[in-house]
């Protein structure tokens, strides 16, 4: 296998992780000629590398101390140092690109001038103050991914009180079950938004939200989002690890978990990610398909930390055509787009051919996330989209608000496979026993703290929770969840959830393998499994699929479907069943609910197995409860 995107010298040189570099070996007197090189001095001296990359930001004033009590968890970072999230979106302010492109269903694009975007958030930040919020309050939304949404949540963190949102899809029920646990001060909640051609009313959700959050002093709707004021926006200096935000685990499984992550965290993280590793600068447009129930809603609103155009959808990524997604980026001429596995999918069954039928030449990079990326999706990229865009795909999560390995504007891209850990990234894959594996699959591990891991969980004030989160299996040591290879080229193939791992007669298979398989047939839409240890000690691997319409399992779909696991898996995949299934239940971030399943099939109680509110489309439970029953 050869790469599928190389960089040129032009990309290399005029790279923002090459200028880093270069500064880097002033400040040490090492040479840096490669990634890999500058990665290794990046995880070798973590303190080094968080005080270069401060610096090089130039975000002012710092402790000499850069990491205080090292261990994890309980890390400090640049004890004594103060900063404000906003102050940094303040410095890049400007006059000759807009702060935000707002596109909708059925609407004309607006953009968002930097003077309007702070303005409006200085009134907005004086109405919360004069409602009676303050430093460490919480103030939550319910909206759509609208300007507004950004405005209320510079407003809060401009204050220093917490920022935490759910965007509408989720029902009243399940915002609360979120939003409710913070004992927030303010809500802010919009009417409704516009979906795949339909307008979703949401003021009955609002009501029943409002209903539901007791210690809500004030609520605050668009119209009070609107205002404009002649004051300059004033912040407050908070702690580095003072709360920025909360956002939360997807709650599969009793209430979801609060994370708070830091004021100062975020920010070295963001300004890593989004400039060094992603390329993103003053010249780009980044749109990113997201919610603001998504980490990656808090990922894109970074892009103004750099002086970028960030943009705001909140319709559908399939309305009014499959194509949506690429007809925003050539309308709006997007430098950087990011969407998910499952979108290439649909296009490519769609026989979509973005290049053909869109002006793309501004696109620079695809950023996937999600889940992972089989090599044909990566490949159809190429091909339809365009040779010289590179393919980033990211894997990290909502306990960091980043990602831990990911693209880089001077490495290879290989089809399937994740370009490089990301700098000050410590990651390893490592066996059941603590060694170190390569060429194999491992666990992935992180073994040096980093700035935005979360500075605690809501509601957790012994840490047990947080601890148990992370290093429970290896102590000191944070393990992720996910089964990872580390390739001789210094790629990263990501496998899938370990906790979800099939483990048939001792040998370990991802999901995410079987899936890049099937999922690439025309008559397979979607696909689930689960490997469930049995009472009398056997293990029944089924294969849940969703057929397209009009296709029948018949012995030669069933045959096409085992064999192309056979042949681009091994035989050790094929399922010991197939069932065809009405649908696959998610998270409502898009995550197949494999471990729930898994736990159904063996007898758990549904209602401790998984919380319905959590799942984009409960009553799929009810089909799976009723099989297991058969």
């Amino acid at each position: 296998m050869t790469p599928q995107w190389v960089p040129t010298e032009a990309d290399v040189d005029g790279a923002r992780v090459t200028d880093f570099a270069r500064f880097a070996e002033q400040r040490t007197g090492s040479a840096f000629p490669d990634y890999r090189s500058l990665w290794q001095w990046s995880v070798d001296d973590v303190e080094g590398f968080w005080a270069a990359l401060w610096d090089y930001f130039e975000l002012g004033e710092r402790s000499e101390e850069v990491l205080q009590h090292p261990e994890m968890p309980g890390a400090q970072w640049f004890p004594g140092t103060t900063v404000n999230y906003v102050d940094q979106v303040v410095r890049n302010a400007r006059t000759d690109r807009p702060a935000i492109v707002s596109v909708g269903e059925g609407r004309p694009d607006r953009e968002v001038s930097w003077q309007e975007l702070l303005e409006r958030t200085a009134a907005f930040a004086e109405k919360l103050r004069a409602g009676g919020v303050g430093r460490g309050d919480r103030v939550v939304g319910y909206l759509p991914n609208i300007p507004e949404a950004v405005i209320a949540f510079l407003a809060t963190a401009s204050i220093g009180a917490v920022w935490s949102a759910c965007g509408q899809d989720y029902s009243a029920k399940a915002a609360l079950d979120r939003l409710g646990q913070l004992e927030p001060t303010a809500l802010v909640a919009a009417d409704g938004y516009q979906f795949a051609g339909k307008y979703r009313d949401k003021r009955d959700d609002v009501a029943a939200l409002r209903k539901g959050l007791p210690t809500v002093r004030a609520t605050f709707t668009m119209d009070d989002l609107a205002a404009r004021s002649a004051n300059p926006l004033d912040t407050v200096a908070v702690e580095f690890g003072h709360p920025l935000w909360i956002l939360f685990s997807s709650g599969t499984t009793g209430l979801p978990k609060g994370i708070m992550h830091g004021h100062g965290g975020v920010i070295v993280e963001h300004l890593k990610a989004v400039a060094l590793q992603s390329d993103i600068g003053r010249d780009d447009t980044f749109f990113w398909y997201t919610s603001p129930s998504w980490m990656m809603w808090n990922f894109q609103v970074a892009g103004l930390l750099v002086g970028a155009t960030i943009v705001c959808y909140d319709g559908s990524p399939n309305a009014p055509q499959p194509d949506a997604l690429w007809d925003i980026t050539a309308r709006i001429g997007a430098t950087v787009l990011g969407t998910s596995p499952g979108y290439v999918l649909g296009c490519i069954k769609a026989d979509a051919h973005p290049s053909k039928t869109h002006d793309l030449s501004a696109l620079r990079t695809v950023g996937i996330t999600g889940s992972s990326l089989p090599p044909s999706s990566s490949l159809w990229l190429r091909d339809r989209v365009g040779e010289h865009v590179q393919v980033a795909s990211i894997s990290g999560g909502t306990d960091v608000v980043s990602a831990f390995i990911g693209g880089v504007r001077t490495v290879p891209v290989w089809p399937g496979e994740l370009s490089a850990p990301y700098l000050g990234v410590a990651l390893d894959a490592w066996d059941e026993a603590g060694n170190p594996v390569r060429g194999e699959v491992g666990e992935l591990v992180i073994t040096k703290p980093l700035p935005s891991m979360p500075v605690a969980f809501w509601n957790d004030p012994d840490g047990s929770r947080y601890h148990d989160a992370y290093f429970d299996v290896y102590p000191g040591v944070w393990r992720h969840g996910d089964w990872i290879t580390l390739t001789d080229h210094g790629s990263v193939i990501v496998h899938g959830r370990s906790d979800s791992t099939l483990n048939r007669h001792g040998i370990r298979m991802g999901s995410a393998d079987i899936y890049q398989a099937v999922e690439g047939l025309p008559e397979v839409v979607e696909a689930l499994v689960i490997g469930a240890e049995q009472p009398d000690g056997g293990y029944w691997m089924p294969l849940f699929v969703v057929l397209a319409d009009g296709v029948d399992l018949t012995d030669d779909v069933r045959g096409r479907i085992n064999d192309v696991i056979r042949t681009e898996v091994s035989p050790r995949h094929v399922p010991d069943e197939i069932i065809v299934a009405p649908g696959i239940p998610h998270t409502r971030t898009g995550k197949k609910l494999e471990v729930p399943v898994k736990k159904l099939f063996q007898g758990r109680d549904a209602a401790k197995v998984v919380e319905r509110s959590a799942v984009d489309d409960p009553a799929l439970l009810d089909w799976y409860v009723t099989q297991r029953r058969t």
